[in-house]
């Protein structure tokens, strides 16, 4: 019986981790893993903290101390898996402390991957990383890490993309800045912030020098912010695409408070910012695609020919334009590359000599082909009124494609004679992404 206890717990002894954290067993004579080097309190000095062996995995065996000792990751790469982000970690209570560094900014790291671990770096002036990308093609991904009373996430620069899953950051001022050219995006998904110093100014994300996003910056962060705090400090010169700032089903709070009129949860940004594609939010402005514009001061439009379509004259005036503009009266252009769908309704109120038929039509200026696009008119007989007010009234609705800078504007015929017809005040049109 003793033999045979001896026995199971030897066997037991063999159990590890595979590469997507699932348990495996190992028999009797079977070996260990080649590839995976073991983290523990009493080895870390030399194992995680002299040269990486970038060919390994860095297994974090329960949370660790690591005082002083920096990780200095190599252009090769860093791996660094642990049980749970409950069972294993890395922290320092030091002042003045980075975690991970690059030998020096002109030599760089390379990719750093990371899961199921804890961070905690709580020391005064202290961060987490200061990482220097070797080539501006290396990535900085991390799955299910707690970011434990950090005094700061620190600084990233030039990597191609971020990406993290399942991240937590509980108490402290965790903010992150990124530096330099990205060219493959940041994408944060499943995120959850809590607990936020209640005296911090940073930001949990914030442009730092030269910071350009030419790829997306994807997040549904659930996020209740310190007393001070904003959640993004980036400007638009960041995103070099338009709709890249993508905040998709966030949810956002401070102090416990939903405001969405809050004006420092992006103290530098807009929703109706061009780069801006901001949806299904709650404590944020959503992006609405679109506009309107509508006549302020009407003027006649001469009509020369019969049955000859001219551009309705008149003053307008344009009302919440996202990712439009007005290049001339009249006009709405699209100045984003999505949607492209939209939907568009007209209300106008046409006046001219009453019995005439008068013709108005959706024109389109494809800016690809530098050409101009005709939808079918729709007619309608100048009423006579009570009064000498003779008028026509048109609703038109229908779809179109706009594709970046392509922009629509309505013309008039008279099918009848060549009296000038008047588009009245108040008359207008909108465009709203289908």
């Amino acid at each position: 019986m003793s033999e045979g206890i001896n026995n199971q717990y030897d066997f037991f002894k063999k159990v590890n981790l595979d590469d997507d954290g699932n348990i495996g067993v190992s028999l009797i004579g079977e070996g260990v893993l080649n590839n995976r080097i073991i983290v523990s309190q009493s080895n870390f000095a030399t194992t995680i903290g002299g040269v990486i062996d970038s060919t390994k995995e860095y297994f974090l065996d329960g949370i660790i101390d690591i005082g002083t000792t920096q990780i200095t990751v190599p252009t090769t790469g860093i791996s660094i898996k642990g049980y749970t982000f409950d069972l294993s970690g890395l922290t320092s209570s030091e002042d003045n402390y980075t975690m991970f560094i690059s030998e020096s900014p002109e030599i760089g790291s390379g990719n750093m991957l990371g899961s199921d671990y804890l961070i905690t770096t709580s020391g005064t002036n202290s961060k987490v990383y200061e990482i220097y990308d070797a080539t501006g093609f290396n990535a900085f991904e991390f799955q299910r890490i707690n970011y434990i009373d950090c005094s700061s996430l620190g600084d990233i620069y030039n990597y191609r993309q971020g990406l993290e899953g399942g991240t937590g950051r509980f108490g402290g001022s965790p903010s992150l800045t990124l530096h330099g050219n990205w060219v493959g995006g940041f994408r944060i998904s499943t995120s959850i912030v809590r607990s936020m110093s209640d005296t911090t100014t940073e930001p949990l994300f914030k442009a730092g020098t030269a910071f350009v996003m030419n790829s997306r910056f994807l997040t549904d962060i659930n996020v209740d912010l310190g007393t001070l705090q904003p959640l993004l400090d980036f400007a638009p010169s960041n995103f070099t695409n338009p709709s890249t700032l993508q905040l998709k089903g966030c949810i956002v709070s401070r102090d416990g408070v939903i405001d969405s009129t809050d004006s420092n949860i992006t103290p530098n940004m807009s929703n109706t910012d061009i780069c801006s594609d901001w949806d299904n939010n709650q404590g944020l402005r959503n992006t609405f695609v679109g506009g309107k514009t509508q006549v302020t001061t009407q003027a006649e439009t001469v009509i020369s020919s019969a049955s000859t379509f001219y551009d309705i004259s008149g003053t307008f005036t344009t009302n919440n334009l996202q990712h439009f503009d007005s290049p001339s009266q009249g006009q709405l252009r699209h100045l984003g590359k999505d949607p492209i769908e939209f939907n568009v309704l007209a209300d106008f109120n046409v006046e001219s000599t009453a019995n005439n038929v008068i013709s108005i039509r959706i024109t389109k200026y494809d800016a690809s082909t530098a050409s101009f696009l005709d939808f079918l008119p729709q007619l309608r007989q100048v009423n006579s009124f009570v009064g000498g007010r003779d008028v026509a009234f048109f609703t038109i609705s229908g779809s179109i494609t706009l594709e970046q800078n392509d922009y629509i504007k309505f013309q008039v015929a008279n099918e009848t004679g060549t009296a000038n017809v008047t588009l009245e005040d108040n008359s207008f049109y909108t465009v709203q992404e289908r």
